[in-house]
């Protein structure tokens, strides 16, 4: 059992002079819990986490695609900012949220779950130009929104760089097109091999009231090395895109990766799999400084990858490369130390970031771009086009499936106000509710479950690494939740409150306080494990009912119990 005494510096405390001169009295506030507040694409984290752990996955998978239409998709390949902030992290070690979400996205698959919608027809149309991670994204939430959407995708496949620059050993293109599907079903539009070329014309002659540009960055960046006779060099987004097409290049015997993303590692692993001997990714940087995740790295490196740090090429004369090692200054930038070594390889490969092919849009008047090709949007995510939107990786900012996600919701509510000509307003929330605010009397050390993985002598094709949780496991791991600032009704307030003044209303209701016996002594919230109760000033009458306690609460915001 943990025991964690209440912390003095809690905020909101009870003030003196309560007692029979009450002058607080106890409020259930639903705070926001820090995997909420981290997670790119908004999902109300502790809500879905709730559901699964009682049971009720239908429930929890359908509170989890309110925001997220690819939990399946996003369990698999997000790099779970959500863990990072969980406050289980102070206890023992974060929820395994991705693996849960994974879970669900699977389950909802195999029992053929439909998608709901929440509106009815608007009779407004709305084309999505590109059908990767945002563009669906935007594209699932218009249609719940009572839209008709239309997305139009240049490549063969739905899917975007999760089709073709994931590999299949992290992204199985099975369950990506389940999902995918699923959207279809309900009702959007995908045209395949449509690339639009003149924008204005394909939103006329299509009817269109807005458009929303979701053209990712497919295209791999370049960099100038002095190179004569050089082996063949080629970048990290063909590669992956090739190897997905089953046009997989020969690379030879030995490969360098030059580059220290995520998309340098999966090119390497890729590289092994293919039948490289030897892949060294070469990095200017160490490992601290690194833009690949850190398990990325150790995911690779315990693949066979090898990795040379604090390197950059200088020159390439046939299949010898020049590298200068580097050393960093006290803002860890990279610097020349004069040392140079030759390396050999039979094949390089480019992995330095992606830029995005917005070239069409030149023609638009009113459309600005940044230095590097991306759509520059305001604070709506409308272009200087009005009418014209612009999301995801086509935009400047951090490059990630679930921010593209995140952005095709955002960019929705900003068109569906847009098209009723009124201005979407983001609801303020309370601030996130940090470990030190706990009070952690009833919950019980448990450790996080692993997801088991195929052995290394099997990673040999492209079969999928990492295996999901079963149903046990996925809710024993959803019950890890500490449900941060949220009440879950363990009573704790109600057994504690020495003058019987609060009232629990029944499961899926939460409490109500007796002004009349309440004498904002603070107890209840002394006691309360999550940092659900605030002591507020009691400006009421004492007959009059505080607040909206007595109000029913959707069962979704809390944590049930069976």
């Amino acid at each position: 059992m943990v025991l964690k005494q209440a912390d003095a510096t809690r905020t909101h405390a009870p003030a003196a002079g309560t007692g029979p001169w009450r002058r607080q009295l106890p409020h259930w506030i639903d705070h926001l819990p820090p995997c909420n507040a981290a997670c790119p694409a908004g999902e109300n984290i502790q809500a879905w986490l709730d559901l699964a752990q009682a049971g009720k996955y239908r429930e929890a998978w359908e509170t989890l695609v309110r925001d997220n239409p690819l939990p399946a998709v996003h369990g698999r390949v997000c790099y779970h900012p959500c863990e990072t902030s969980c406050n289980r992290v102070g206890l023992d070690e974060a929820v395994s949220i991705h693996a849960v979400e994974r879970f669900l996205g699977d389950l909802a698959a195999a029992e053929g779950w439909p998608y709901p919608v929440d509106a009815e027809p608007s009779g407004k149309r709305v084309l999505v130009v590109g059908a990767g991670p945002s563009g669906l994204s935007a594209a699932y939430h218009l249609n719940r929104l009572g839209h008709a959407v239309e997305v139009h995708e240049a490549g063969p496949l739905p899917g975007g760089m999760m089709h073709f620059g994931i590999p299949a050993y992290r992204l199985p293109r099975a369950d990506l097109l389940r999902e995918i599907g699923r959207i279809e079903a309900m009702g959007v539009k995908i045209v395949t091999n449509h690339k639009v070329e003149d924008l204005l014309a394909a939103k006329s002659n299509g009817g269109f009231d807005a458009v929303f540009i979701a053209i990712g960055a497919g295209i791999g960046k370049h960099v100038d090395i002095p190179a004569r006779d050089a082996v063949r060099v080629l970048d990290a987004v063909s590669l992956l895109h090739n190897v997905t097409t089953g046009e997989a290049p020969r690379l030879g015997r030995r490969i360098v990766v030059y580059g220290g993303g995520n998309t340098a590692m999966d090119a390497a692993r890729t590289a092994r799999r293919l039948g490289v001997e030897e892949a060294l990714i070469v990095y200017r940087r160490d490992r601290a400084h690194m833009p690949a995740h850190a398990f990325e790295a150790d995911e690779a490196i315990e693949e066979g990858v090898k990795i040379k740090w604090l390197a950059m090429i200088k020159e390439i004369i046939g299949p010898d490369l020049t590298v200068e090692t580097m050393e960093l200054d006290g803002e860890g930038r990279p610097q020349p130390t004069g040392r140079l070594e030759t390396l050999s390889a039979d094949a390089i490969v480019l992995a330095l970031g992606q830029e995005t092919d917005s070239g069409f849009l030149r023609q638009v008047p009113g459309i600005e771009f940044a230095a590097d090709g991306a759509v520059v949007v305001d604070a709506d995510m409308m272009t200087g086009r009005p009418g014209i939107f612009a999301g995801g990786n086509a935009v400047p900012g951090e490059q990630s499936v679930t921010i593209a996600a995140g952005h095709g919701k955002r960019a929705a509510r900003h068109i569906d106000a847009w098209l009723q000509g009124v201005r979407y307003e983001r609801p303020a929330k309370h601030p996130p509710i940090p470990f030190d605010m706990l009070d952690l009397p009833v919950f019980l050390e448990a450790a996080r479950r692993a997801e088991p993985q195929l052995p290394l002598a099997a990673r040999t094709s492209f079969d999928e690494v990492v295996q999901g949780l079963t149903e046990p496991e996925a809710r024993l791991e959803a019950g890890r939740c500490l449900s941060c600032g949220n009440c879950f009704e363990c009573d704790n307030c109600y057994a504690a409150c020495p003058e019987q003044a609060i009232v629990p209303l029944g499961r899926g209701h939460r409490y109500r306080v007796d002004p009349d016996l309440c004498t904002g002594c603070g107890i209840c919230f002394e006691q309360c494990p999550c940092h659900a109760i605030e002591m507020l000033v009691d400006a009421l009458s004492a007959s009059a009912p505080i607040g909206s306690l007595e109000e029913p609460v959707a069962p979704s915001r809390f944590r049930l119990r069976e």
